[in-house]
């Protein structure tokens, strides 16, 4: 239930960010099916999960400069309509068997650059329209939506809509991201006072939260940690819709289980994580959970048995979901209030470079030499990089004591 206080604005917030939520599910599943489906070159499949990662590392900074130079509400509504648009041309395309592989790689990138410029606004919106003593009910609101929905619900009803007929899944998508469009137009939002900005200050604030990064040692470590484990993990997970089919035996619907799977773990990741800080140190946690991305992709080198692939996909959730909430906690304890946003572009720039730069070598690898050849090389280098960064885990531990370095 959601509480009266919170407001009407909110609730079509809410209500739209369901929504797409629901609409980006579908393709999260759709998309790599349907590039399998015009393609089994390994490269150009790792290369459809490339271009989705690449914009925003392209254009996050971007996105927060216009969100913070524009209205607000518009730039959600525009750029959502031109998504729309993209997802409508390409159902259509789909359905009239006119999109080779190079128009659904287009789409797709067209896709997520649209969704990184609404996605960064959207989450200005809240603080806008929600007070500050209420903002950690408003978001677990916003997030229960993306666990529930995107994870979970998206990625099954996704496959599934893709084996009953390939443009189904994408004309959803559209419509229901047409639907968050109208519903977000329904929001009001406070007027803002005029606002001055000079461009020239925007690359010194940013070189200024790379500096701060550079000399706080536990945030820089989380930093460097997630850029090479995201090579990693990009590497292998890139062509992962080709290890189902081939490794695993897995058809559509048994694809979308694989995310959904691992979706139910990150809910148990986020149920035990009060007992488990209780118990273990934020650092331990972070080498725990460095051990055990590192076994998953041995794990899924060595494995052909669907059930089992199943099992280590709700670990790596639950691993996946422990992580995230301990490496927010750490930064946020750690960087003071006017530095948050950019000392977190700079980890947006690591998760998301890491991810371009392994799905371009996860391709290349299994183009050459087997659909499980990328998962080895994440082991081996995971392994590697666990034994050269677990001294330096240490820092996290009083992350939050250490002097703040200057800027």
């Amino acid at each position: 239930m959601l509480p009266a206080r919170l407001g009407t604005g909110f609730r079509w917030l809410l209500a739209s960010s369901w929504s797409t939520n629901l609409g980006d599910g579908l393709l999260l599943a759709a998309g790599p099916l349907l590039v399998a489906s015009r393609t089994d070159d390994a490269f150009l499949v790792a290369l459809a999960a490339l271009l989705t990662w690449l914009p925003p590392l392209l254009f996050g900074l971007w996105a927060g400069v216009l969100t913070d130079r524009l209205d607000r509400r518009g730039l959600v509504i525009a750029v959502n309509v031109v998504r729309v648009g993209v997802l409508a041309a390409l159902a259509a395309a789909v359905a009239l068997d006119a999109a080779p592989i190079a128009v659904v790689l287009a789409a797709l990138f067209l896709v997520a650059t649209a969704e990184t410029f609404a996605d960064n606004t959207s989450g200005t919106l809240v603080p806008t329209l929600v007070a500050r003593d209420d903002l950690a009910v408003a978001n677990a609101r916003v997030q229960t939506g993306f666990i529930a929905l995107n994870q979970l619900a998206g990625p099954p009803l996704g496959a599934a809509l893709f084996a009953a007929g390939h443009a189904w899944p994408v004309a959803a998508d559209a419509l229901l991201v047409g639907a968050g469009v109208a519903l977000v137009s329904r929001v009001r939002l406070p007027l803002r006072g005029p606002e001055h900005h000079e461009r020239s200050h925007v690359l010194a604030d940013v070189a200024e939260g790379v500096r701060w990064v550079r000399h706080h040692a536990a945030v820089r470590t989380l930093v460097l940690t997630i850029l090479i484990f995201n090579v990693t993990f990009g590497a292998a997970f890139s062509v992962l819709v080709l290890y189902a089919q081939e490794r695993l035996g897995l058809g559509d619907v048994g694809y979308g289980l694989l995310t959904t799977t691992q979706a139910v773990g990150g809910l148990a990741g986020i149920a035990a994580y009060g007992w488990l800080t209780a118990r273990v140190s934020l650092a331990n946690l972070l080498r725990i959970g460095l051990v055990i991305e590192t076994l998953t992709h041995l794990a899924l080198a060595l494995t052909t048995q669907a059930w089992l692939a199943l099992g280590i996909f709700f670990v790596f959730g639950a691993h996946a979901f422990v992580w995230g909430t301990t490496s927010v906690t750490v930064r946020q304890r750690a960087v003071p209030g006017r530095l948050q946003g950019r000392v977190g572009s700079v980890n947006l720039v690591g998760v998301f470079g890491g991810l371009v730069v392994g799905a371009g070598l996860g391709g290349v690898l299994a183009q050459r030499y087997g659909v499980t050849a990328p998962f080895w090389f994440a082991f081996v280098g995971s392994a590697v990089f666990v034994v050269l960064i677990w001294r330096q885990l240490r820092h996290v531990a009083h992350a939050d004591e250490q002097p703040a370095p200057e800027a």
